[in-house]
């Protein structure tokens, strides 16, 4: 298809699919109200429609009131029962596909349920509405001149019961409409590959001599990615091999580590960074602005958002508020009704606002992963923000790390210990150390206070990770690729006492 003939119809979807954007922007809770009431009706002759008689909720008092906010240990028996082939469980229409992602306390995997709607009304309908933002936002944009190169799932689908699971991307690769196929890069046969050592390989030969003018995927495995075309060619930066490439869409783990080792490989100083927000269990935000670090909430994806400010999380004082209450600053924790049939269902992750007309969010990270063993409530906003400053002033560069409480023992102070894999070291550990904590000084001062005369928490320790300590952790858990990621940060010694030992004996 010509080129003008795409952008033309690229342009009236975009002024179309606009008008809805609009209506959300404008009356963004009655919107949500509408939506939330729509789910219900839908679901009501289900059985835990029946089981908490949805027909009769005329309010979201009466809502919030009935319907418990659940884990995926809540639901886990349902979602069972759906993926030996029971219907109406929870959604009223067969759910044929589960995303599976990593798992909790009690499951060693997850299977979230994804419906029909949720594929096309939330993933599919995001994916175009990124592509509307990003071509309102760059007018002269080439995106169509060439192809994107996606980097998704590592793992091929398998069929169990009637019913399908795998990487959420690997489902929406299998599903994508097939002119989908003709304008990204590497072919979906490729992409499914479930070894990811050879998968790379195979991504480089198909990817490097294609015109590619996007690229889309999880900063950390994209980064593994393109420092292996760059060896593979002998070239400098990206743009020697391909001249045309324009924007990275980016999501699943924090940029902000990565952006000082893109910029490297990435020398333009007009290549655009769009950042996204989804999960296994829906799509929730996408940068609407060029150069910009804050995320539009997407109101009209058949999900109802609630949410649990994170001063009272887990506690007898925890409150459960709608949209229209959430203030900015505020760090709450995620609760979602979706059109998938996941009912008041917490995601793990935590969100900011930085504005309420419209919603406009950042991820600030997770209701697990941070430490508070000594009410010093670390955040990974706040260590990434920290890494980032302190490498920018060391002139070092980050590959990966975790970090753990060290726990009181004794008269002994307690306090924090990190494991990092540097691309660039510094060159005094100890000076790193120092300039990382007061960093994280000024950025919290709960740990600041702890850290106060060490009156609770003494200086932390750093430990230098040898190469690859981190891929090679991932490869003995089999969790090579796709969204697998580190956990940076972690109230148990679990994962650090692991990488250590790993670290000392290779």
């Amino acid at each position: 298809m010509p080129i003008p003939l795409v952008n033309s119809i690229a342009s009236w979807f975009l002024k179309k699919r606009f008008h809805q954007i609009e209506l959300f922007l404008k009356y963004p809770n009655e919107v949500q109200n509408e939506l939330l009431f729509q789910l219900l009706s839908t679901a009501k002759d289900t059985e835990i429609g029946r089981m908490y008689d949805f027909n009769s909720i005329s309010s979201y008092e009466i809502f919030s009131e009935r319907i418990p906010i659940s884990s995926y240990e809540d639901c886990q028996e349902m979602i069972e029962r759906s993926r030996r082939g029971e219907h109406n469980i929870f959604w009223p229409n067969p759910i044929k596909w589960f995303a599976k992602s990593s798992g909790t306390t009690n499951a060693k995997s997850k299977f979230i349920p994804v419906s029909t709607e949720s594929l096309e009304d939330c993933h599919y309908a995001a994916s175009k509405d990124l592509l509307c933002m990003y071509l309102n936002n760059n007018e002269d944009s080439q995106l169509f001149t060439g192809k994107s190169l996606r980097l998704g799932g590592s793992k091929e689908l398998y069929k169990e019961n009637g019913t399908v699971f795998g990487d959420l991307s690997a489902i929406l690769i299998d599903n994508m409409p097939f002119w989908a196929e003709f304008s990204s890069t590497p072919s979906s046969k490729v992409s499914l590959m479930s070894d990811w050592e050879v998968k790379m390989q195979a991504i480089v030969e198909e990817t490097r001599n294609e015109n590619v003018t996007s690229l889309a995927g999880v900063p950390s495995w994209m980064l593994v990615l393109l420092n292996n075309i760059l060896d593979s060619t002998g070239k400098d930066n990206l743009f020697d091999i391909w001249p045309n490439l324009e924007v990275y869409f980016h999501g699943g783990v924090s940029f902000v580590p990565y952006v000082d080792q893109y910029k490297t490989i990435l020398p333009k100083s007009d290549f655009k960074y769009y950042e996204i927000y989804n999960a296994s269990e829906g799509f929730f935000a996408i940068q609407d602005q060029n150069n910009s670090s804050e995320l539009l909430l997407m109101l009209d994806y058949g999900i109802f958002y609630e949410f649990i400010p994170m001063d009272h999380y887990g506690t007898p004082q925890q409150k459960v508020i709608p949209l229209s209450e959430v203030e900015i600053g505020k760090n709450y924790a995620v609760i979602i009704t979706t059109n998938a049939g996941l009912w008041r269902y917490k995601i793990g992750d935590t969100v900011r606002f930085t504005s309420t007309n419209p919603y406009r969010i950042k991820v600030s990270g997770r209701t697990k992963h941070h430490i508070n063993a000594f009410g010093e409530e670390l955040i990974i906003e706040n260590a990434e923000d920290a890494l980032r400053e302190v490498c920018c002033s060391t002139k070092a560069e980050i590959v990966d790390y975790t970090a753990a409480p060290i726990f009181m023992n004794g008269k002994n102070k307690g306090s924090h210990e990190w494991l990092i894999e540097f691309k660039k070291p510094p060159q005094d550990i100890t000076v790193f150390n120092k300039l990382l904590d007061d960093k994280l000084k000024s950025l919290n001062s709960d740990y600041e206070a702890k850290r106060l005369n060490n009156m609770t928490l003494n200086m932390p320790t750093v430990h230098v990770a040898r190469e690859r300590l981190f891929y090679d952790w991932l490869k003995h858990h089999d969790k090579l690729g796709g969204q697998h990621k580190i956990p940076r940060l972690s109230n148990s010694r679990e994962y650090i006492d692991e990488l250590l030992n790993l670290n000392s004996i290779s």
